[in-house]
């Protein structure tokens, strides 16, 4: 009869259960991180809650994607749009550059007015005359601008005042350039002008038309954007 000092003697070549330099065996196969169910547990999984699960998880993952894919376009937008550079050639089309003193201290009053309000790294101001004597007041500035339309709202509301705001403000086609632009109407000393006005994440401007339809306007307006407007 063995005594129990006997029994508990491991066999040779047997670890030790005291030695734990003894190396444990990883299986290759799967594994479960969750106890085993007990062998009376017949329920059946709940395909009712896994199908909420995935549903929720695709939802979210959706969700993810599309915000990916908005935030990557804006930040696109930002990127190509930033780099811009204002100029006042001396022609655009049938206008010409009037570089007279009065044309320079109006256009000069106008773009300090509004970077008074709207800081701008550079401004530019002008005024052109068409061949039918029709003036154009064009100013505008560039800069990094996050919410472009919010700021074209800023100039719109800049540009008149109580006695004249800029009424009328819809939505036109901005060209190939992009951004927003818009046009409504004002009035100066009881004479009715056009405004139009673009602004991108790069540069904001404004134009006021004497004697020019909202239609017309826009159509002018597109055509200063092009000649004046570079991004680099």
């Amino acid at each position: 009869m063995s005594s129990p000092a006997d029994s508990a003697t491991p066999e040779p070549g047997a670890p030790s259960p005291a030695d734990k330099s003894s190396p444990i065996e990883i299986s290759a196969g799967p594994f479960q991180l969750t106890e085993p169910a007990a062998a009376d547990d017949k329920r059946p999984p709940n395909p009712t809650g896994r199908k909420v699960r995935t549903v929720l998880l695709g939802a979210l993952l959706v969700a993810i994607g599309a915000g990916s894919v908005t935030l990557g376009y804006v930040g696109w937008q930002v990127n190509t749009q930033r780099h811009t550079t204002l100029s006042t050639p001396s022609t655009i089309g049938d206008l010409t550059l009037d570089d007279s003193a009065d044309a320079s201290s109006t256009a000069d009053y106008l773009r300090s007015a509004i970077s008074a309000e709207i800081t701008l790294d550079k401004a530019v101001g002008a005024v052109y005359t068409g061949a039918d004597e029709r003036n154009v007041l064009f100013f505008g500035g560039t800069k990094l601008l996050w919410s472009p339309d919010k700021e074209l709202d800023n100039a719109f509301t800049l540009l008149g005042d109580e006695e004249s705001p800029v009424t009328g403000l819809t939505d036109v086609d901005a060209g190939d350039l992009g951004g927003t632009m818009k046009c409504g109407t004002t009035t100066s000393d009881g004479t009715n002008l056009a405004v139009c006005g673009w602004a991108d994440h790069g540069s904001l401007a404004v134009a006021m038309f004497l004697d020019r339809t909202e239609s017309d306007a826009a159509t002018l307006m597109r055509q200063i954007r092009t000649a004046t407007q570079t991004r680099n």
